[in-house]
């Protein structure tokens, strides 16, 4: 049985790091060159959730992926827009694991009063392009050539989606 729950640092970044850490070695969806250690997943865990949120899935007791989202720019006029992110370990593509992580993290960013999601996604990732399509994000952009890994240039194409509407000026994020 799969359940989706908000991480805890100390509980949860062990598994997120690895599941993680193949993303950064062997491709290039993560511009990071180095996987994170479990202290600097910890370390992660607890600023998202502090701001935004952090959500794991477990499969039998188990993290299988986990989805967060954080500040998009550090700028006080973006602070109702976010930049989300979803990881599952290899072999869980296409099982709705992705699709689930998302959708109760959009629920807890809208909660806490975010209004748009915004993604970025290397070139090519037809599975991620292809998520983010289906849960209605919408392009916005491609920066061409930006990031340098595994000795050639990538480019990232970047989407957004609202999550909520509502009164203007909006209340507080938080």
């Amino acid at each position: 049985m799969s359940i989706i729950r908000a991480a805890a640092p100390e509980r949860d970044a062990e598994a997120c790091a690895a599941i993680y850490a193949p993303y950064v070695r062997d491709t290039a969806i993560s511009f990071e060159l180095a996987p994170p250690t479990p202290a600097e997943m910890a370390d992660r865990i607890a600023a998202a959730q502090r701001t935004h949120a952090w959500l794991v899935l477990e499969d039998e007791g188990r993290v299988v992926g986990y989805a967060y989202g954080g500040p998009m720019k550090p700028r006080a006029a973006y602070r109702w827009s976010c930049e989300v992110s979803v990881y599952l370990e290899g072999g869980r593509r296409r099982t709705g694991g992705g699709r689930a992580l998302y959708e109760a993290l959009f629920a807890r960013l809208t909660e806490r009063g975010f209004r748009t999601a915004i993604a970025g996604m290397t070139l090519p990732n037809e599975a991620s392009v292809g998520l983010h399509t289906a849960l209605g994000f919408e392009p916005i952009g491609t920066y061409r050539r930006i990031g340098w890994k595994h000795d050639r240039w990538h480019d990232v194409a970047w989407a957004q989606r609202t999550l909520a509407t509502g009164e203007d000026p909006p209340a507080e994020p938080y």
